[in-house]
């Protein structure tokens, strides 16, 4: 079945390994049917940080109520970024900062202790590289950038993560290995 797919490249550059997954997923799932956009942040103007925290909305600019629209039109997401000092890069967790706000991506119910999840409905794969070896990440880490952006952001708003992969090291991987990640998105994507 035909789902709307919003690509989100959460790597400021095009030409990274994160820029080439990113289309090869969009690639493999526009070849399957699927309508798909594609989301670059690099390529977008605005202020990556929340100056007023909660207390008072910052107007958004363009390209974030462009953005806003995109998820708001995604069935599937996919969140392609690198994992730099252990965490998302500083350009993604500025947009999730400004975008996911309340009122668009969850809310908080007088009644409840618990946030009406405004972004229901939708699914997400996670794709990270990095230059630790994953099976380090894994044991050592635990995972922890996943899945906090698994859990206390996508998950938070609605959005369900179905599968995850990641990517490394990417420092001293070969063409062969990067074919072989890029083979790896496309069979992903074959999976929304």
């Amino acid at each position: 079945m035909s789902k709307k797919v919003l690509v989100i490249l959460g790597h400021g550059l095009n030409d990274s390994l994160c820029g080439a997954l990113s289309a090869q997923y969009a690639e493999s799932a526009a070849a399957a049917g699927h309508q798909v956009q594609v989301l670059k942040l690099g390529e977008l103007e605005f202020d990556p940080i929340l100056r007023q925290g909660f207390r008072q909305i910052q107007p958004l600019e363009a390209d974030l109520q462009q953005a806003q629209a995109q998820i708001a039109w995604a069935e599937h997401i996919a969140l392609i970024y690198p994992i730099w000092w252990g965490a998302a890069p500083a350009l993604l967790k500025g947009f999730i900062d400004r975008v996911f706000l309340p009122g668009f991506a969850f809310k908080y119910d007088e009644n409840s202790s618990f946030q009406v999840k405004l972004l229901a409905g939708r699914s997400a794969h996670l794709m990270a590289t990095m230059d630790t070896p994953p099976w380090y990440y894994r044991w050592v880490y635990r995972l922890s950038v996943l899945k906090q952006m698994r859990k206390t952001t996508l998950e938070f708003c609605g959005i369900k993560v179905s599968k995850t992969a990641v990517f490394g090291p990417v420092i001293s991987a070969d063409d062969t290995q990067k074919a072989t990640w890029l083979a790896q998105a496309s069979a992903l994507a074959a999976q929304i």
